[in-house]
Formats: structure tokens, sequence, C-alpha cells
């Protein structure tokens, strides 16, 4: 059995293909032995790529994006969330009448910033594919999300931007707050979350534990879409132990619905419109294009492979 060790920057419902992936021994089969770590602080991954001890970092694109050409090559080689697992949390009254992101002008959004820059990115490039101006809007985003959702309950702020689960879990406790907005259903495909190692580091040998790593993760996608969420409710409670069990099952329903978990290969629509809003982020002088970034060859024979078995 060959080891792949997942160094991510979070433990996520969106990341729940590898978890399956794992638990229904998928990875088993494909002779990986896959073992995970969430390090803090986050930015950890990279040294334990750097160090050999982690086969693959787990977590946004726009790292390798903005490390390229500059520090380190890091190429990404499979994703697992193909959506952002966001949502928009207001005080009740604020839901009535429809939500417009225009509504957020000369308003204050909360948001988190401790775990790195996606949340920030993906709402102001929300904002300029809906022509507003991002400067319009006040942010208070350099907390924690678990911080900042009790601070919004207790009344700073206008608008919250966080997770699904925590924004279920808050309206779940909460009569006074509501969700105005889901970037999984309303928010179109992302590359939100990808696996990505470095790129001096790829030899035929990681290239073929890449392989099997995405076959894995593509059956257990598979597996996913065709079982209801109820079905795996003991797994949802057991990896997330701190979530009502109801918004975990639903939440992940909403998911399987709405594109959250397609396919291994990073989607190069939705890279491209990823990396005009790290652009405007001022994390890349201009777009970085696909190939770049990307190694798309693992997730392809993957692909070819579980089509012809």
């Amino acid at each position: 059995m060959q080891k792949f060790h997942v160094t991510a920057t979070g433990h996520s419902l969106n990341y729940l293909p590898e978890y399956m992936a794992g638990r229904l021994g998928l990875f088993a089969a494909q002779g990986l032995e896959v073992t995970a770590d969430v390090p803090r602080p986050w930015d950890l991954v990279l040294d334990e790529l750097r160090k050999g001890e982690a086969d693959a970092a787990l977590g946004g694109v726009w790292v390798p994006s903005m490390y390229r050409d500059r520090v380190r090559r890091y190429t990404a080689f499979a994703q697992v969330a193909n959506r952002a697992p966001l949502a928009l949390v207001g005080r009740g009254v604020q839901a009535e009448g429809g939500f417009d992101f225009a509504d957020l002008r000369g308003h204050t959004v909360l948001m988190k910033g401790s775990n790195g820059a996606s949340v920030g990115l993906f709402l102001k490039t929300l904002l300029r594919e809906k022509s507003i101006d991002p400067l319009d809007v006040n942010y208070i985003q350099d907390l924690d999300g678990a911080m900042l959702s009790e601070l919004f309950v207790g009344g700073m702020g206008d608008f919250l931007l966080i997770d699904n689960l925590s924004a279920r879990s808050l309206v779940a406790r909460h009569d006074s707050v509501s969700i105005l907005f889901e970037a999984v259903v309303d928010g179109e495909d992302i590359p939100w979350s990808v696996y990505y190692g470095e790129s001096d580091a790829v030899t035929d040998e990681v290239l073929d534990a890449q392989e099997r790593f995405c076959f894995a993760l593509q059956q257990a996608m598979n597996w996913i879409q065709a079982h209801d969420a109820e079905e795996i409710r003991d797994d949802l409670v057991a990896l997330f132990p701190n979530a009502p069990a109801d918004v975990l099952v639903e939440l992940t329903n909403v998911f399987r619905a709405h594109r959250m978990w397609t396919t291994p290969s990073v989607n190069r629509v939705g890279y491209n419109r990823w990396q005009r809003g790290i652009a405007d982020g001022f994390l890349v002088p201009e777009p970085l294009p696909y190939e770049a970034i990307v190694d798309d060859g693992p997730a392809s024979a993957a692909a070819a492979r579980l089509e012809r078995s």
C-alpha cells in the first residue's frame, strides 16, 4: 500500500468526496493509504510540501497562482469543490422583498480573513461581475469566522459571509438572522478547492499516484451523487460532530443538487473566472493561463480509465 498524505487548509463539508473515498475503501482499492492533517496556521501546508511530508496540499488555487514565478512553483492536479461553499447572512428583516447585491452598498460585511484570502476575493469578484464597485462596500475581514459570527449576532456589521455549514447552523440557532444568498446555488462554477503539489517534485511515480487518487475521488463523487445524503447521516455526524445532523443532511443534498461535486478535472471556465478575480485582488499582475497552474493529465487519465471499466 502506497502512502499518500494530504495537508489541508481546513476540514470542510465541500471536501466530502475525499472523506467518503476513504470511508468507502476506494483509495485502498487503488493501492493508496490516504491520510490527512489540517495544520495551524493554515500556511504550514506549504512547509509540509517543501519538506516532502505531504504529497498534496488541499486549498485554494490562488496560492499556487501568487507563488508562481515569485517563490516556488506548484501545480494543481485535481479539484474537489466546483463551487464556493459560502453563504451571505443578513438580519431577518433584510430577506423581505428579496436580496440584491446592490443592497451591500454603503454597508458593512463581516467575512473571515484568518484562513486565507479566498472569501474576500470571491465576494469582490461577485460584486464586479454585478457592476458594483467593491469600494462601495465596507469590510471587516481580519478575524476568525466563529468570532465574527458571534459579533454579528450581537449587532456588529450589516451582513456576514461565512461557509454554508456555519451559516445554516447559525440560522438554526438564531431566529434573528437569515440566509440571503448561497454561492453553491447562485454563485456559478469556480474551482474553489484544489489539490496541488510541488512542480519540481513531479515524477512518473508521482503522476501515477495522482491518477489513482483522482480515480478514487471520481468514484466517490459519483457515489455521493447517486445516494441521498440521508443514507450517510451517520458518516456526516462522525465527520462533523459539532453541526446539527439535519443541517448536515440538508446541506449535503443542496451541494449534490448544485454542482459542488462534478469531476476531479479542474474546471477550465471556472478557473478563468477565478483568475480574473485573483488578478483584480492584486495577487497576480494578470490572470494566469490554465496550463501555467493546472496539469489535467492525472484527472483526465483517471476519467478515461473509469469510463473503460
